[in-house]
């Protein structure tokens, strides 16, 4: 089986790669477990994350993209050779032809870094194309129609406002809010309400098991293990659906706000079509509870958390990257 072209949605908490034909064949989270005595890389993906806030002083598990871009270089570029390797096999012969989404709000410093990462990880040829693009075309939205579309892509690192309008994007705006700073209002509020520390991981579970962007009615709940911050024991509480509400209220105005300045720098014709066919929603973190209310009554316009909303990206670079041609355009960069 010769793997010749390969598409990865790089992001802050989880890298997905998917090759045309065969659909997603990697979702694994983008961290990376060194070695702190010889900078040898011991772990990536899955098995890393294992490792956070559980490592001795020798190891130390890291996230090398921070806000959808690279914060450490040597790290990712070892990430994504693990990553292509593990897509293509050990064993090939020519190397593939990968595409890299990245955020739409990325300098050009930052684009050059992930071709030169993404060569270095064995691809023959880089190509890089803006995640609200990708996002659209996943959750099958008609980019190439003159008509407006707003797609809004939220994930660990990053949320994405694009407007859309003949495969190009008319207005957008990228805020560095995602699920990860989600996460740390969540502990962040449960120290200070509670006492208790409590890790990234836990923080998640909650975000995941019982997060709502709006106060809910039938109150969800759940028992929390964490530290006492006073006497230093080990404690368990009983967190409520609300304090999760609570803590990241903060961060969804932060997405509001800038949905709002979109709004405001988009012509008013494509404002029409947007009210008329409503927000598209993508991303991992587009998956908390009631956020498509939280924004529909905010903005006043219908939204919709698209179907497979954390793989959009993903297939829709995977779409574009077999389509090339046709998406000339809509890419950035290439080499």
């Amino acid at each position: 089986m010769f793997i010749k072209k390969i598409a990865i949605d790089l992001g802050t908490t989880s890298v997905l790669v998917y090759v045309p034909k065969r659909g997603v064949i990697v979702n694994e989270p983008s961290v990376v477990a060194i070695s702190t005595v010889d900078k040898k890389i011991m772990a990536v993906g899955k098995e890393a994350k294992e490792m956070l806030g559980r490592t001795p002083d020798t190891i130390v598990a890291v996230r090398p993209l921070k806000d959808g871009v690279i914060a450490d270089y040597k790290t990712t570029e070892a990430m994504l050779r693990y990553f292509i390797n593990k897509a293509v096999g050990g064993f090939r012969l020519f190397r593939p032809e990968v595409m890299v989404a990245v955020p739409g709000g990325i300098t050009s410093t930052e684009r050059r870094a992930v071709i030169d990462a993404t060569i270095a990880a064995g691809a023959r040829a880089a190509y890089i194309i803006k995640e609200p693009i990708v996002a659209a075309i996943g959750a099958d939205i008609p980019i190439g129609s003159a008509s407006g579309h707003m797609i809004i892509d939220i994930g660990g690192g990053t949320a994405e406002i694009a407007v859309i309008s003949l495969g190009g994007i008319v207005a957008s705006d990228s805020v560095r809010i995602g699920g990860n700073k989600f996460d740390l209002a969540i502990s962040e509020h449960i120290r200070r309400k509670y006492g208790l520390a409590i890790g990234e991981r836990t923080a998640e579970e909650i975000k995941i098991q019982i997060g709502s962007a709006l106060y809910m009615e039938n109150k969800l709940s759940m028992e929390v293990k964490g530290r006492d911050m006073v006497s230093g024991l080990p404690k368990v509480i009983t967190v409520t659906s609300d304090d999760v509400t609570d803590a990241i209220s903060d961060e969804l105005e932060g997405i509001v706000a800038r949905i709002k300045e979109v709004m405001h720098h988009t012509p008013p014709e494509l404002c029409a079509d947007v009210m008329e066919k409503g927000m598209m929603l993508s991303g991992g973190s587009s998956l908390l509870r009631n956020i498509d209310q939280l924004f529909a009554q905010a903005i006043g316009i219908p939204a919709y958390v698209a179907d497979d909303s954390l793989y959009c990206v993903v297939k829709g670079t995977g779409i574009a990257l077999e389509n090339l041609e046709s998406y000339k355009r809509s890419i950035l960069a290439t080499r």
